[in-house]
């Protein structure tokens, strides 16, 4: 696929992104675009999703940093796995869809967004089928503020004895957290030597390049390394958009029609240029 139509393919998603966030008057638009290529580039290329999301055969994909699950969202949709609908009801009264991942909604695996938990969830998911002897595979998905917690690093530690060659760890490493950027509030230093120090194969690559993403996801799967794998991916808070990128204030503010509107019409920009 060209470097053309995966810019087209995430200005879609993020184009959905904001139908929610705009209808339900909801914030964590930031985090949530800086995982859109990730999640592009698994569900499009790696995931096996079988007949769909109640196939007791796919793989597992845990979304530990919950709340960007619009973008995981917005990948359910383009799968059909969603309705319009469902994306037009986001986070309003009744709905199935809110604004931290839930596993009441078909394919999510877990609730998260209380942080440090998912990681644990995917370890226990891989250790059962390696024990049970399926070919299944774990992606889990961690926020680079969320390694603060102890449980995920008690959660590597599980992995890496048990040697869980089926999950792959994939850290969206966008600098920020809640409260600030992750060097001030917990400086953490290098996360792909501490993966390694714990025995983990890990790496450090650009988190929006697709190609290089589906390259290394590739060669991680398929690596006779005797232990579970790893990924820093290099992101960008509020990719995509000039005024998110970057900004932590968009962790928490919520779209007014001028500020929707503008995103739109760069995220509409991207769209022309390709089409071009």
């Amino acid at each position: 696929m060209s470097a053309a139509s995966t810019d087209y393919i995430s200005a879609n998603l993020r184009r959905t992104i904001l139908r929610m966030a705009y209808s339900g008057s909801t914030v964590h638009i930031a985090c949530a675009f800086s995982l859109v290529e990730i999640l592009a580039v698994l569900y499009r290329q790696h995931l096996r999703l079988g007949s769909g999301p109640k196939d007791p055969e796919r793989d597992y994909l845990i979304l530990s940093k919950g709340h960007g699950v619009m973008a995981q969202y917005a990948c359910l949709h383009e799968l059909g796995w969603l309705s319009e609908k469902h994306i037009q009801d986001y986070c309003t009264d009744g709905t199935a869809l809110k604004g931290l991942s839930d596993a009441d909604v078909p394919g999510l695996e877990v609730n998260s967004g209380s942080l440090g938990h998912g990681l644990a969830v995917g370890a226990g998911l891989a250790m059962g089928a390696l024990r049970r002897g399926t070919s299944q595979k774990v992606y889990a998905i961690l926020g680079d503020g969320e390694c603060n917690e102890g449980s995920i690093w008690e959660a590597l530690l599980f992995a890496s004895h048990f040697r869980l060659t089926n999950l792959l760890v994939i850290v969206d490493a966008n600098g920020y957290q809640a409260m600030g950027s992750t060097a001030e509030v917990m400086n953490m230093g290098s996360l792909e030597q501490k993966f390694t120090a714990f025995g983990f194969e890990a790496c450090t690559i650009d988190g929006h390049d697709e190609a290089l993403l589906d390259k290394t996801i590739t060669r991680l799967v398929k690596s006779s390394f005797s232990g579970p794998r790893a990924i820093i991916a290099r992101t960008v808070k509020g990719k995509g958009v000039s005024f998110m990128e970057g900004s932590n204030l968009w962790h928490y503010s919520r779209l007014n029609e001028k500020t929707y509107q503008d995103a739109l019409a760069e995220l509409e920009k991207i769209e022309v240029g390709v089409s071009r």
